[in-house]
């Protein structure tokens, strides 16, 4: 099975909110445009606050019914007190959900002295010393994606204590490849928690030998009957549940996913399916994916991940807007101007095979931009359920107008062989998207939502002669702050999928409302009717956007 590439660019990510210039009854004072700015990346933003959860729940005044996983200390935080609170209610009967899950109440939250993680994730059941209770195989196990993010993140996980000692991990692909040859490739990618490293070696070697290689062939369905039959033989005929990460390529997706559907699920627990993006190339072959795979599976089976997603800023802005007294209350049409998303990546050497069938709108905004705003717009879900999060989130989606060729601008970047970046791309595929969206519902009607996205652009104001006032970034350095490693977005979803909390991942519902957004540009995009324009790498992207901002009344705040 040929692994799924990895794109190597990194991502800048800001949120900015302009306030109207008089907010009555608040004492708040702010400077230059009355805006308040949230920057994130891959190191800059806090650590998952804990308490927001146990504000919902106190704010909502809901008894919540979890599931297995619970919810006695807040899931964002994901630490040691939560693993206490498994072992202790884990073996519980109060009833099974729909899973098969062993599910209770949580009337009080209080917080329990730390201590010492056990051999086993409280997560699974656990029949003896050497059963192991959970199955992950890595579908293209010898692509960069798996190598470099995948088998890092399920190792970092291990390390910590989130998932069973004697987890067991299968490669799966089509080289002829040993257990010894899938341990040498991926052990160099392995690295310990510069906040602990107590017996790192020793971790290590545990994790690898945890870990084993299929070659399934180039029959799907040979090679998924092989599959199931390793996993069984791991699990050694005792009850376990199954994850499958597909880390294929796009046209290899159904027939892998209908064959594992048939021959490698188990019976004796939940089956869980990673899916990576993108999820389709437009509505009509995003709605023949999504028929074909829920004729297999159970929309709660199917995990379509994002890894922008698990980043930090992404439940931060969560945070901000529900456990936060200054911004609750003004969290509407009334006192906010304006919002603007932007997302900007930094240009690696990658595939253009992979970007130039996609480019930026289905690659990034479809996903990333459009759950970011989801995430900020929503209303307050009923309960922490991810379904109900889910729901707000489609909302929010099915109320933003369908965006008009005029409202969008699209770039490319010119570059040459000199700029170590794939210079092969089609003259229609857009490296760079801005828009602006309008919300018809009460709370935002009215306030465009200004989103840019691009590669290649620049990251900073540099400081010259001039002077001009300008807000203060309110940015938290973790790795200043804390003395511990920002975890990978990677690791994040991971244990989101392990744990059975979807709120990150995209609902069936959720996508067909995303490409309705988004249809009618890249309807005029396929006809030839819009063409990128042009712009330099490490520029401010194309100058249409600039009179894009001017028509809506709005000053992009990087100006």
């Amino acid at each position: 099975m040929q692994g799924r590439e990895l794109n190597t660019e990194t991502e800048d990510v800001s949120v900015v909110f302009k306030f109207s210039s008089t907010i009555p009854g608040k004492n708040i004072h702010t400077v230059t445009s009355d805006r308040f700015v949230l920057y994130g990346g891959s190191a800059t933003i806090c650590q998952r606050f804990c308490g927001l959860k146990l504000w919902l729940l106190d704010r909502l005044h809901l008894k919540h019914c979890g599931k297995k996983h619970g919810l006695s200390e807040s899931k964002i935080i994901k630490n040691q007190d939560k693993l206490d609170s498994h072992l202790e209610t884990s073996s519980s009967n109060d009833g099974r959900d729909s899973e098969g899950v062993s599910t209770f109440s949580v009337p009080n939250v209080t917080k329990r002295p730390t201590s010492k993680l056990q051999a086993h994730s409280p997560n699974f059941p656990v029949q003896s010393d050497q059963a192991p209770s959970l199955c992950i195989a890595v579908i293209g196990a010898t692509g960069e994606l798996a190598r470099r993010k995948i088998f890092p993140a399920l190792f970092a996980l291990y390390y910590s204590g989130f998932l069973p000692e004697n987890v067991g991990i299968v490669g799966y692909s089509r080289k002829n490849l040993t257990d010894e040859d899938l341990r040498s490739i991926i052990a160099s990618t392995l690295t310990c928690r510069i906040d602990h490293r107590e017996n790192c070696g020793g971790k290590i070697d545990a994790f690898l030998s945890r870990t084993y290689y299929l070659n399934g062939g180039y029959d799907n369905r040979e090679g998924m009957l092989k599959l199931s039959a390793l996993m069984e033989h791991i699990e050694g005929g005792f009850e376990a549940n199954r994850i499958f990460y597909l880390s294929v390529p796009q046209e290899a997706l159904l027939d892998v996913a209908s064959t594992l559907a048939i021959s490698a699920q188990t019976q004796k627990g939940w089956n869980r399916i990673i899916i990576e993006k993108p999820f389709g190339f437009d509505a009509l072959s995003s709605h023949w994916l999504t028929k074909a795979l829920l004729s297999k599976f159970q929309e709660k089976q199917l995990y379509r991940i994002d890894h922008l997603l698990g980043r930090n800023l992404i439940e931060n802005l969560t945070v901000l807007r529900f456990s936060n007294l200054i911004f609750e209350p003004l969290w509407s049409r009334t006192y906010i101007r304006s919002i603007q998303v932007i997302l900007s990546e930094e240009m690696g050497v990658q595939s253009g095979r992979y970007f130039d069938g996609y480019g930026i709108i289905r690659d990034i905004v479809h996903s990333h931009i459009l759950q970011t705003i989801a995430l900020l717009a929503m209303e307050p879900p009923i309960s922490l359920n991810g379904e109900d999060i889910r729901n707000e989130k489609v909302k929010v989606l099915r109320s933003i107008r369908r965006l008009e060729p005029s409202n969008v601008i699209l770039g490319q970047y010119k570059a040459t062989s000199d700029d170590k970046v794939d210079v092969k791309l089609n003259s229609l595929t857009p490296t760079y998207f801005a828009a602006v969206l309008y919300i018809d519902n009460a709370r935002w009607d009215g306030v465009p939502f200004l989103i840019k996205a691009g590669m290649g652009l620049i990251k900073h104001s540099l400081p010259g002669l001039g002077l001009q006032l300008d807000a203060s970034e309110l940015n938290l350095l973790y790795k200043d702050k804390y003395n511990a490693e920002v975890p990978d977005s990677y690791e994040h979803l991971l244990l989101d999928v392990i744990d059975g909390d979807n709120h990150l991942f995209m609902r069936s519902d959720e996508l067909t409302a995303a490409w309705n957004i988004l249809n009618p540009v890249l309807q005029e995009i396929d006809k030839n009717n819009i063409a990128p324009e042009l712009y330099e790498l490490g520029g401010r992207g194309p100058v249409g956007a600039y009179y894009l901002w001017a028509k809506h009344g709005v000053q992009w705040t990087e100006d």
